[in-house]
């Protein structure tokens, strides 16, 4: 049976009501040479069973009275009927929250899209919230929606390989794609589709085993993770070399809050664009580490000495506290924003 409120039947039987109450109202017009007002007051009384200020003269009318009375009747009891329903349910209050989760995704920028809301995308959301990101999560499943309601994510009710829902999530404007279903097959059509849609993207997927990675790198990922490999890596690291699995837990946003990565992208209207490392002193003057350096044609300087030069495109990958990163952060500003 089917137990899912429909508009449409909805409608349909309001129509209907009204035409009863229209028919009723020009017969009582016509037939007891009645005034409009008092003849559609007839008919309401006598569909809606409030009773009759007077009986209708004649047999005729009589008659149509009783045909109006039992017609009119069921259709205001299934209307009736269906304004509980929609208030139990609340369907109504549903669609409501549904129009302003709308409108707030349309509103964002340079937001990321979380498509698979299970127990990766979960903990990629509570980074993401933990760094002040806007995210939107794409999901089917109706016990990770609720999780995302409680949670008060934005989200789309839908699947990632569907270009209407990944619009809906505001793709044209999003900045990132996390593909994070339990799915290879369905991280590679979701791969597939924002690819096509936005070349530009930034989209990192989950895969299971190498074969997949190898597909979703072909597919358009920019980034691959394999969750087992890297858990069972990480198990190993912390048996084999514990001193430095500490190390890192310790200079990790999840493993302490005194000292975070941070990547710092170098702009041509920066006052220190083409001067050394030594020449800046970056760790007098904020306390932070430069300790790798991406150059703009994407190799990796990963032990920069001090007489590396900063160029523009070049990105920073920074080591410090979040006080002292800022100050970094400041120090490489464009000189428009440091002139406001």
């Amino acid at each position: 049976m089917e137990d899912t409120f429909s508009v449409r039947r909805f409608l349909m039987a309001l129509a209907a009501f009204a035409v009863v109450l229209s028919v009723g109202t020009v017969v009582f017009h016509d037939a007891l040479d009645e005034g409009w007002i008092d003849a559609l007051y007839r008919s309401v009384v006598t569909v809606t069973l409030t009773g009759l200020a007077s009986p209708p003269g004649g047999r005729w009318a009589e008659v149509f009275t009783m045909l109006l009375l039992f017609s009119g009747v069921a259709i205001f009891l299934y209307v009736a009927g269906t304004i509980v329903e929609v208030i139990s349910r609340g369907v109504a209050t549903g669609a409501l929250a549904e129009r302003r989760r709308s409108r707030a995704i349309e509103k964002l920028q340079d937001h990321y899209i979380i498509c698979g809301y299970g127990r990766v995308g979960r903990q990629v959301g509570r980074e993401f919230r933990e760094a002040g990101v806007a995210f939107v999560v794409v999901d089917f499943n109706l016990d990770v929606l609720e999780a995302a309601r409680e949670a008060k994510v934005l989200y789309v009710e839908g699947n990632g390989t569907n270009d209407e829902d990944l619009a809906a999530a505001g793709l044209a404007r999003a900045k990132g794609l996390v593909a994070s279903s339990d799915s290879d097959a369905d991280n590679l059509y979701i791969t597939l589709s924002a690819r096509s849609a936005r070349p530009d993207l930034l989209i990192v997927a989950r895969a299971s085993d190498a074969d997949a990675a190898k597909k979703l790198r072909l597919a358009g990922a920019n980034r691959v993770v394999q969750p087992y490999s890297t858990a069972g890596a990480e198990m190993a690291k912390l048996v084999l070399k514990p001193q430095v699995a500490a190390f890192l837990d310790a200079v990790s946003a999840t493993g302490g809050p005194d000292l975070r990565f941070e990547e710092i992208v170098v702009d041509d209207t920066s006052r220190q664009t083409g001067r050394t490392i030594k020449d800046l002193d970056v760790r007098g003057r904020t306390g932070a580490l430069i300790i790798a350096l991406r150059k703009r044609d994407g190799t990796f300087d990963t032990t920069p000495n001090p007489d590396a030069v900063i160029d523009d495109g070049d990105v920073m990958i920074c080591v410090g506290t979040a006080a002292e990163l800022l100050l970094l952060e400041e120090m490489f500003a464009p000189n428009q924003a440091l002139a406001r």
